[in-house]
């Protein structure tokens, strides 16, 4: 669907994923079933923190709040997914598709951040054992948690807002499943070179910021575990250590390549199968990591479902 060169662009169309109607049916099932189970796995790992008191400790409070950032993040995509799929227009309003933008590169900014504090922590806790306890206290680490939320969604109001005041006046489909900045600056009528380089240069310190940090943090800690006298204990700090690492990896890995890397050669068919990795299958793994990794949220978490199935035989 394109629009005359003199007609304001109101909508965009999200090609998403085309195909015949069984490939879509596939597609939707598919999606919705990775939804479900990304709310279920990071919803039990909530209640597990809240529930057990034993879990009430920061790396569990730092744990609980990475779920929820990933419910959140993976919301912004899958369920406009799921309702592309079933649309005959395939269409999203130009605001729904800028809020969208703004939700996606902020709830993802605050994702950077959240593994930047979560290697913090994992730095203090094995490097500074004695002195753990008393740096990271509890307000400590609502503070640090309430400053990524907070840089995460006031980083990008004004580039986005930018963005949004460019005239769209040609071509308004979008080949891909969400509004990014990529395909957006393509369907623009006039360049904007300097709103592109704060966007992208402000994307790119976010990006090499944590993860410069993430990997010092890392660096300094593989030394102090080398350094423990017993294998019981190297093996629960690399336990601990290489779950975060683990999601840290496939994150990163696949958002640099979007993002800072040119994507220009990149097919549009590599781009939307880069963005689901980090968008979509993050969220749905992070739960399996960190839990079948670590032996004190096994345990909490078969409390929960435990407990969930206590209630449902209770009002059964």
């Amino acid at each position: 669907m394109n629009r005359s060169a003199t007609h304001i662009v109101t909508e965009f169309i999200l090609l998403g994923f085309p195909g015949c109607w069984k490939t879509q049916m596939f597609l939707f099932l598919l999606f919705l079933v990775v939804y479900v189970l990304t709310l279920v796995g990071n919803g039990a790992i909530i209640c597990a923190v809240r529930w057990d008191p034993q879990l009430h400790i920061p790396m569990y409070f730092l744990l609980g709040n990475f779920a929820f950032l990933e419910i959140w993040y993976v919301s912004s995509t899958v369920p406009n997914i799921l309702a592309n799929i079933l649309s005959t227009t395939k269409a999203i309003s130009f605001s729904g598709c800028f809020i969208q933008f703004y939700f996606f590169f902020s709830l993802g900014t605050t994702e950077c951040l959240f593994l930047a504090l979560m290697a913090y922590d994992r730095y203090l806790a094995i490097c500074c054992p004695l002195n753990y306890p008393t740096i990271m206290t509890g307000r400590l680490c609502g503070i640090l948690v309430s400053l990524c939320w907070l840089t995460g969604f006031l980083g990008y109001p004004i580039p986005i807002f930018l963005i949004s005041q460019l005239p769209f006046c040609g071509s308004n489909i979008i080949d891909h499943f969400l509004c990014d900045m990529d395909p957006l600056m393509a369907l623009s009528c006039a360049p904007a070179p300097i709103t592109e380089t704060i966007f992208y240069a402000q994307s790119s310190l976010v990006l090499f910021c944590t993860v410069t940090y993430i990997l010092r943090s890392y660096i300094l800690l593989l030394k102090a575990v080398f350094q423990v006298p017993s294998a019981a204990g190297q093996q629960k700090a690399f336990a601990t250590c290489g779950s975060h690492l683990l999601v840290v990896s496939l994150f990163y890995g696949t958002v640099m390549v979007m993002y800072v890397s040119p994507t220009y050669g990149i097919p549009t068919l590599m781009q939307k199968v880069l963005t689901l990795v980090y968008s979509v299958l993050t969220p749905l793994f992070n739960p399996l990591i960190y839990s079948l990794r670590n032996k004190d949220m096994k345990r909490a978490l078969r409390n929960v479902f435990l407990r969930m199935k206590v209630s449902k035989n209770c009002m059964g």
